[in-house]
């Protein structure tokens, strides 16, 4: 008998090259090649008669080969099959299928599915490609034939439909699946609690295995398309329950660790309100009252702060800074780009400098002696808000007094860079002179707390994938505007209309307003036709816009000459910016009113949109021109059609995490998003607020409903998954 954890290679059909094929794709074990579910459904339950077939319909015959041949054509061979009923008779079609010259006998009974068409030449219905079973051969009773389908594998039942891996068929995944589950031993474990079951009327996963693949009769189809079966249920379940079981673990280790309860007094109360630029929004009053919450807890604050672009978080993580730095801490802000680090340090100096705070900035572009002078004001503690890019996580940055760490567009690091910056909390403690006047007097008790973490993105996160990906962490959400941004009328026009483009551009330059023109690649490149922003740059500077001043900024740069240009188009030293995606998060200038975006199709629905985001920062009306250029397909259209449609950032993450589904919705796959077999978190959103509820019902610990052996076994299920099926840190 076959285990869940027998190497794939014993089951029959498979063997150790196959295995190998198999491994590609992570199916290492018997139980992992269970858990390749089919993506649909087919229903191949009643065979029809020829002469009831209509065109554009799918389905199943069982008939009687009459004939068969190989013709050529200049393009292709093509394989032509002929069986009949009778007087009846149907034609299919093969193409490429030299290898079926010999497969077909008359007289063999033959069972087909596929989609029924009507050749537009002879008007006789035929089908192309179809799937088909041998079911007898010449001189085989009816009877015996209707048995054979009746046995079938791929006839007279709902087929499931797999994905093929490179040679590995669906229909070798059929039969060698079928394979595995008749010879699967009769009592798989079932590592989920009998209770967390009974809440949610869960069947057995030996039940489960086998409905997911092959149905019982009666099976509503539309529930298996809609993975919505019982079968189904239960496996998508089991995925996300583990996955929860582990955040909420992690939830639990973290309040169980040293942190630093800050204290929010009136001095700290004072020094806020004398920095804040403006009257803060009820969004931004609500969000700073959760972070210091945490912040006063004597456990480390987790949390991920996240509003739309131009919410305002940059001020309510300044904020929460000036806790910690009025505690005597040193607080780290880590940013993705060069650029966005640089925008954050301008934007501290302005807003804290004058209030007294040091702030130093730490990127991989300074020169080294300043670098070296950086990182000594850091480890001695002089500089009290740290702002970098990656630099900060080098080993020779070393902190004084470590106590809040904020990573901005937390989407573009991995968790593990998370986790690094957080560990450097009094690295660089012995030996070295206190804070002057600190509440905190460097005692070993501080020393091995761990800093609070405050996590912000611009991409706003539906919350089932924040549920997921951040699921360690508690949110708050900004979820309103400050006042006097005005929402952005974006427009969606051809190519070929960029002459009138041009001419709303001038126009608003001679009001004394600036534009962005942005560009989807930096050089022309022969195999593609998308226009290059340094072309483009010397089109519109040296004919269209010949009087005006025009800049180009784009990531082959050096560092010095992007801070350049950057800094003469804030000062308005430049009237229009050419520039590509660099400029996508933390520029900041108020008078750009106009982003035009050529090849807007070629950009994905997030990107888009926090470009958008650059304009409408003043009080002045702002506009978004998306131009596109050649065949726009479907999917680009519906991003289109969303921009021109909505602001609410939030409702683009919506679309556009339906669009590209959650492996793919921050443009890579980032460490720290677990990958799903057959749960996704869009379509089961309540099966994971249901797993997240039972997560937490298991970790309260045993009582008359759970017992110990039971949270023990779940809990060893749920380090393996997230160590080997899920791709995650390690819990616990």
């Amino acid at each position: 008998m076959l285990e869940l954890s027998t190497p794939v290679k014993y089951v029959k059909g498979v063997g150790p090259r196959i295995a190998d094929v198999l491994a590609g794709k992570g199916i290492y074990t018997v139980g992992e090649l269970l858990q390749y579910f089919p993506f649909r459904y087919e229903d191949r339950l009643n065979p029809r008669g020829i002469s009831e077939l209509r065109p554009g319909e799918m389905a199943t015959v069982v008939a009687e080969v009459r004939n068969s041949g190989l013709f050529r054509t200049r393009r292709m061979p093509i394989f032509q099959l002929t069986v009949g009923q009778g007087r009846t008779r149907l034609r299919c079609l093969f193409f490429n299928a030299t290898y079926l010259q010999d497969k077909f006998v008359p007289g063999q009974m033959i069972a087909l599915y596929g989609k029924v068409e009507q050749d537009e030449r002879t008007r006789e219905l035929q089908i192309i490609q179809p799937q088909f079973e041998i079911l007898g051969d010449p001189g085989d009773t009816e009877n015996g034939a209707e048995k054979k389908a009746a046995e079938s594998l791929e006839i007279g039942r709902i087929v499931p439909i797999y994905e093929a891996i490179g040679r590995l068929t669906p229909r070798w995944f059929r039969k060698t699946i079928h394979t595995a589950l008749e010879n699967l031993a009769p009592d798989v474990p079932d590592p989920i609690p009998a209770a967390v079951r009974s809440h949610l009327g869960l069947v057995t996963p030996r039940t489960a295995l086998w409905n997911v693949h092959w149905p019982e009769p009666g099976e509503s189809l539309e529930q298996l398309q809609s993975f919505r079966t019982p079968a189904h249920v239960r496996m998508i379940f089991d995925e996300l329950f583990f996955v929860e079981l582990g955040l909420e673990l992690k939830r639990r280790q973290q309040k169980a660790q040293t942190g630093i309860a800050f204290k929010l007094d009136d001095r700290a109360r004072a020094a806020i309100k004398r920095i804040l630029p403006f009257h803060p929004t009820p969004a931004q009053k609500r969000v700073l009252k959760e972070i210091a919450a945490d912040m006063e807890k004597p456990y480390p604050m987790r949390r991920l702060l996240q509003g739309d672009v131009g919410s305002g978080k940059t001020i309510v993580a300044f904020e929460a800074a000036i806790i910690a730095i009025e505690n005597g801490f040193q607080v780290a802000l880590m940013a993705p780009t060069e650029i966005l680090a640089q925008q954050h340090f301008f934007s501290a100096q302005k807003i804290l400098e004058n209030a007294g705070y040091r702030i130093v900035l730490l990127t991989g572009s300074l020169e080294a002696d300043r670098k070296r002078d950086t990182r000594r004001h850091i480890a001695q503690g002089n500089a009290q808000l740290i702002i970098g890019t990656h630099a900060l996580l080098q080993e020779k940055v070393e902190f004084g007094n470590l106590g809040l760490v904020i990573v901005d567009e937390q989407h573009r690091f991995g968790v593990m860079q998370r986790l690094k910056l957080m560990k450097k909390s009094g690295e660089a403690s012995e030996g070295l002179p206190e804070v002057k006047d600190s509440p905190a007097k460097q005692s070993s008790a501080i020393l091995a707390a761990e800093p609070d973490v405050l996590v912000m993105t611009a991409t706003p996160i539906p919350r089932t994938l924040a549920l997921t990906l951040y699921g360690d962490l508690d949110l708050s959400v900004l979820d309103e505007l400050p006042p006097g941004r005005t929402p952005i009328v974006t427009r969606c026009v051809s190519d070929d209309r960029s002459p009138e483009v041009w001419e709303f551009v001038r126009k608003q330059v001679t009001a004394g307003h600036q534009v962005y023109v942005v560009y989807p690649v930096i050089a022309e490149n022969e195999e593609s036709e998308l226009k290059a922003a340094i072309k483009m740059y010397r089109e519109l500077s040296g004919v269209i816009f010949k009087d005006l001043k025009v800049g180009l900024l784009h990531g082959r740069l050096d560092a010095d000459l992007k801070d350049q240009v950057m800094r003469m188009f804030q000062k308005g030293e430049l009237q229009i910016l050419v520039a590509t995606t660099v400029i996508e998060v933390g520029v900041d200038v108020p008078n750009a009113t106009v982003m035009v975006i050529e090849h807007a199709e070629r950009f994905g629905l997030a990107q888009l949109h926090q470009l958008r985001g650059r304009i409408g920062r003043g009080a002045a009306k702002s506009y978004c021109i998306l131009m596109t250029g050649g065949k726009v397909t479907e999917e680009a259209q519906r991003r289109l059609d969303a921009m021109v449609r909505t602001n609410d950032g939030f409702k683009i993450a919506e679309l556009d995490l339906e669009l590209r589904g959650p492996g793919e919705f921050f443009g890579t796959r980032q460490a720290g998003l677990p990958s799903f077999r057959v749960a996704n978190i869009i379509r089961d959103a309540q099966l994971l607020e249901a797993a997240k509820q039972e997560a937490a019902f298991v970790l309260a610990g045993p009582n008359s409903e759970i017992s110990s052996e039971e949270i023990s076994r779940a809990l060893v299920q749920m380090r393996a998954r997230w160590q080997h099926t899920y791709g995650l840190v390690e819990v616990g």
